[in-house]
């Protein structure tokens, strides 16, 4: 893509101001060539002019070539960072936030820095909330080989064979063409797999050749009729690409459950008309629900149309979950169809979004441990477990978090926040404004330019491949082979200073088929009473 010089936004006034100054000072040399206070000023502007040449064009910083110049005083005060922490919030015992511990953490496997630090923790760990995994007197052996999942029940005939750790649900039109290029060829470099969200299966997708997982939303983008109906003819003509190796349709995001979404029409662009499947100045409709079902059972039955027409390959849902029995009602179709889903995939309310109300982000639907360890055990107890794989996603980021989610019940973990980390995500509020500082989630061609393709897929195989290998290390610390090994025993919790319990004591198992024999508990007898395979309305 050629490079553009967009010169009246204010983001190149440093670069514009230092090039105008240097040739204001070049033509003052002319006329007083010996005037030394000229060349000390020449010097100066010109060498800040020349940097912001070099911003231009180098590869490794897309904030640097969106905001030549200006964007060092970030990297000035990231570098100081440590030293203001240390004399100014010598008190703080909480440990680095979220944005900027875990952050760097990707930002140097991503680009293969030595990720270690000094010290000891910087969180309490006598504080409420604080977990940890219990280590092993006689620790395994470190795998080296990949960990992998086949995901795939009796009723598929192409069953895939999943990294234990993968890219979650970001549309195209959420993130830019660049991003969605970077992730997917960092995908094949690693070898694991890229969801594309529910924008669709797009032309930048196909050229990167990693592998998908195609997202069918309620607005069927890809494979809708002009009125926004399913189509059962895109659907299948798409859907037998070799590059696809999973459907999934998703029945709510962790972010804003409940709730749909309207692209607006001057965004939607050529490209976003063509992928989605939808006209150029109307707006972009996402329903809040499905038209192609209203029950549990017509659910299972479309699940099983979608496996059948994209010739058998792993199909299954993606969802928070919100009322117990709602999800019941789910299991209790399996059960009377004798249709089920190869896996499910729990997505925690704590996961993230371009934009939602702040209601929908703060308060509405179940955190990733809750949902996780409920619909892990509602499949044992109506014995469905073993042909249903869980996927997890929800602010998973580091091998801990992949490890906690399979102690839980998960077999694979999803993660959006961190693969963005790897591109050069850098957490500007801006995501909503097409504005984004990095390239990553704008649809303006002069900001997506900023972000290097060739440079931001070696990260993110570097982080994948990174992330594993703590995973690795952490299993072999806890006495095991395989990260599914795991159980909720593995992992403990502080509660209060002085009282700790471990996930095993917080979430309660199920035995193998208690719902169909009769739940001892009403935490599980209640929903199950209230659940139909008929409606997803509680039976009162």
């Amino acid at each position: 893509m050629p490079i553009t010089f967009p010169i009246f936004e204010i983001r190149f006034l440093p670069f514009l101001m230092a090039f105008l100054l240097s040739v204001a000072f070049a033509l003052a040399l002319l006329a007083y060539p010996y005037a030394a206070w000229l060349w000390i000023g020449f010097g100066i502007v010109a060498f800040l002019f020349l940097i912001g040449v070099y911003d231009l064009v180098q590869t490794r910083h897309s904030v640097l070539r969106n905001y030549p110049i200006a964007a060092h005083l970030r990297f000035i005060l990231e570098g100081i960072r440590p030293e203001i922490r240390q004399y100014f919030f010598e008190d703080e015992k909480d440990g680095l936030p979220f944005s900027h511990d875990k952050r760097s953490v990707v930002y140097q496997r991503a680009k293969m820095v030595l990720d270690v630090r000094p010290f000891g923790t910087t969180y309490d760990v006598y504080r409420e909330g604080f977990e940890w995994v219990n280590h092993s007197m006689a620790p395994a052996p470190m795998s080296k080989e990949p960990f992998r999942i086949t995901v795939g029940g009796p009723d598929c005939t192409k069953p895939y064979s999943a990294s234990v750790f993968n890219i979650s649900a970001m549309s195209f039109g959420a993130l830019s063409a660049n991003a969605i290029r970077a992730l997917n060829e960092g995908a094949r470099l690693g070898g694991f797999a890229h969801d594309t969200g529910e924008g669709g299966y797009s032309p930048y997708h196909r050229a990167g050749g990693g592998d998908i997982i195609w997202e069918i939303g309620s607005g069927y983008f890809g494979c809708r009729n002009p009125d926004g109906t399913f189509s059962t003819e895109k659907f299948a003509a798409a859907s037998t690409n070799e590059q696809i190796k999973m459907i999934e349709l998703k029945m709510s995001q962790g972010a804003k459950p409940g709730h749909g979404g309207v692209l607006p029409a001057p965004k939607v662009s050529e490209e976003i008309s063509q992928t989605r499947g939808v006209p150029m100045g109307q707006d972009c409709i996402s329903p809040s629900r499905h038209s192609a079902f209203s029950t549990p059972i017509e659910m299972m039955q479309f699940i099983a149309d979608l496996r059948r027409l994209s010739g058998g390959k792993p199909t299954g849902f993606k969802l928070c979950v919100g009322h117990e029995w709602e999800f019941l009602a789910i299991c209790k179709a399996m059960l009377e169809t004798g249709l089920y889903p190869d896996f499910i995939v729990v997505d925690g309310k704590e996961g993230g979004t371009g934009a939602a109300p702040l209601e929908f982000i703060d308060h509405i639907g179940k955190p990733l441990r809750e949902g996780l360890s409920f619909v892990h055990n509602a499949l044992v107890g109506i014995g469905a477990r073993d042909r249903i794989r869980i996927g997890a996603s929800g602010k998973i980021v580091s091998g801990f978090d992949i490890a906690r989610a399979m102690a839980l019940g998960a077999d694979w973990c999803n993660s959006a926040r961190g693969f963005m980390f790897a591109v050069g995500c850098i957490q500007s509020p801006s995501c909503h404004t097409d504005r984004c500082p990095t390239g990553v989630a704008t649809q303006d061609k002069r900001r997506q330019r900023a972000l290097v393709v060739t440079d931001k897929r070696e990260r993110v195989a570097n982080f994948h491949r990174a992330t594993l290998h703590a995973l690795a290390e952490l299993t072999a610390a806890a006495g095991l082979a395989h990260p599914n090994e795991f159980h909720p025993f593995h992992i403990a919790h502080r509660l209060s200073p002085s009282e700790v319990a471990t996930f095993a004591d917080l979430y309660p198992a199920l035995s193998e088929k208690e719902l169909l024999t009769g739940a001892r508990t009403a935490r599980w007898k209640v929903p199950w009473e209230m659940a139909s395979a008929q409606s997803f309305r509680a039976v009162t």
